[in-house]
């Protein structure tokens, strides 16, 4: 075997080896384990933003009474 194929070897070994972490081997791995972290976070989102749309028509609902009381 020449240099070049046992340079070739050695990497692909390596990539194998990342692949498998990246992927798992029969457990989540980190790629599996970044998709969960987006859905929480996505998740975590729409939380806040059906939050703030429900306290902006409070506020906006409390202006309108105000504004009906004053009158």
């Amino acid at each position: 075997m020449t240099e070049f194929e046992g340079k070739v070897l050695a990497d692909l070994r390596v990539l194998k080896s990342q692949m498998d972490q990246l992927m798992g081997i029969g457990q989540p791995g980190r790629l599996t384990q970044l998709e969960e972290r987006v859905e929480r976070h996505e998740r975590s989102v729409q939380r806040l933003k059906g939050f703030t749309t429900a306290i902006g028509a409070l506020v906006t609902l409390i202006h309108v009474a105000i504004n009906y009381l004053r009158r």
